[in-house]
C-alpha cells in the first residue's frame, strides 16, 4: 500500500501549531499547563517574564485553540485543554533531552 497525503487543511494547520510552538516562552508556557492551570501572574513569575509579554502569548495560543481559560472572580486560569497538545509539547522536550544528555532525564525518572 502506497503512503497516503495528508489532508491539505490539516497540514496548514499543523504548522500553524509548530510555528506557534518555536517560540521558546510558549512552549514553556504549554509545558507548565500540562502540569496544572496557572493564572497570567503565576506563569510571568514561574518564567521570570513580565505580564504583558506573557499575556500576549498566551493570547495567541488561546485564538489557535492550544489552551484554554477558566474565570474564578477576577482572575483567569489557563489550561491546557487537549491531551493532544501536552503530548506534542512533552514528545518535543524528551526529544531534545535525547540531543541534550547521555541519558535523558525522562528516562533515569522512569526508572
Amino acid at each position: 500500500m502506497s503512503p497516503v497525503a495528508p489532508d491539505e487543511d490539516e497540514v496548514a494547520y499543523a504548522a500553524r501549531v509548530l510555528k506557534l510552538l518555536a517560540d521558546r516562552t510558549r512552549l514553556a508556557i504549554l509545558a507548565m499547563l500540562g502540569q496544572d492551570e496557572m493564572s497570567v501572574t503565576e506563569i510571568a513569575q514561574a518564567l521570570g517574564r513580565p505580564m504583558p509579554a506573557v499575556s500576549q502569548h498566551l493570547a495567541k495560543l488561546r485564538t489557535a485553540g492550544l489552551i484554554g481559560v477558566r474565570k474564578d472572580g477576577t482572575t483567569n486560569y489557563y489550561q491546557s485543554p487537549s491531551e493532544h497538545v501536552s503530548a506534542l509539547v512533552t514528545n518535543a522536550l524528551q526529544l531534545s533531552e535525547h540531543a541534550l544528555y547521555d541519558e535523558p532525564p525522562h528516562h533515569r525518572r522512569a526508572r
